[in-house]
């Protein structure tokens, strides 16, 4: 698996994101606990009285989050035994203002991840199993680019918390966070809707225009060949 740690300033963001998402969940009134056995460092048991779910928290440094796949048949490493996936994400992956604290029912997540797979494999890309599927939070599902299949998971749930991260810092944590998660900082210059996606002319135009800072009619795209 790839260690997305990175440098010792990604592993503090990292586990400041998952001490955020902890703290969100108990002021929330959930009570916050390890699985016994349970393997994987990201897995956590909430209850609130008699109400319990096992949670998969997710850190992300650039707004997408990932599980790996176990076969090409179906199910997914981590996300099919769990209630609920907790993601914590900055608002962005160069200029981040917020860290945010969302609850995902693992019914949709799992749906979404299915439909995102299903499309890639589709448009022919190749997927190795294990490594990780990734959807955007924070950008709208769309047929096209392809990888936007599945996104928007942090639109349709409103946070639980935000962070205003301009004017507070993230919370201290030493909390153990798996590489399994494969969910920060997936390429460190690429980012995974570069990598993993065909880049289409409407695309490329989109991006362009948010880079500098301009309509999208502004941009013409010429192709020699």
């Amino acid at each position: 698996m790839t260690n997305v740690s990175g440098t010792p300033a990604k592993k503090a963001t990292r586990q400041g994101l998952f001490e955020f998402a902890i703290q969100t969940l108990e002021k929330r009134g959930w009570a916050v606990s390890r699985i016994p056995r349970g393997g994987k460092a990201s897995l956590r048991l909430i209850s609130k009285g008699t109400e319990k779910h096992k949670v998969s928290i997710r850190t992300s440094q650039d707004a997408w989050i990932a599980f790996p796949r176990k076969s090409e048949e179906a199910g997914w490493v981590t996300l099919d035994d769990v209630d609920y996936v907790v993601a914590a994400s900055v608002n962005d992956r160069h200029n981040p203002t917020e860290a945010r604290v969302h609850m995902i029912p693992a019914d949709d997540a799992r749906a979404r991840f299915d439909r995102a797979y299903d499309a890639r494999k589709s448009a022919g890309h190749t997927l190795p199993i294990g490594r990780g599927i990734w959807l955007s939070l924070y950008d709208k599902e769309a047929n096209d680019p392809v990888s936007y299949v599945g996104a928007g998971m942090g639109l349709d749930y409103s946070p639980l918390a935000v962070l205003n991260l301009t004017k507070d810092g993230l919370p201290h944590g030493d909390n153990e966070v798996d590489d399994e998660q494969l969910a920060d900082e997936k390429r460190d210059s690429v980012p995974a809707h570069m990598v993993e996606a065909s880049l289409t002319i409407p695309e490329a135009k989109r991006r362009l225009a948010e880079t500098l800072g301009v309509p999208e009619v502004a941009i013409k795209i010429i192709i020699e060949h």
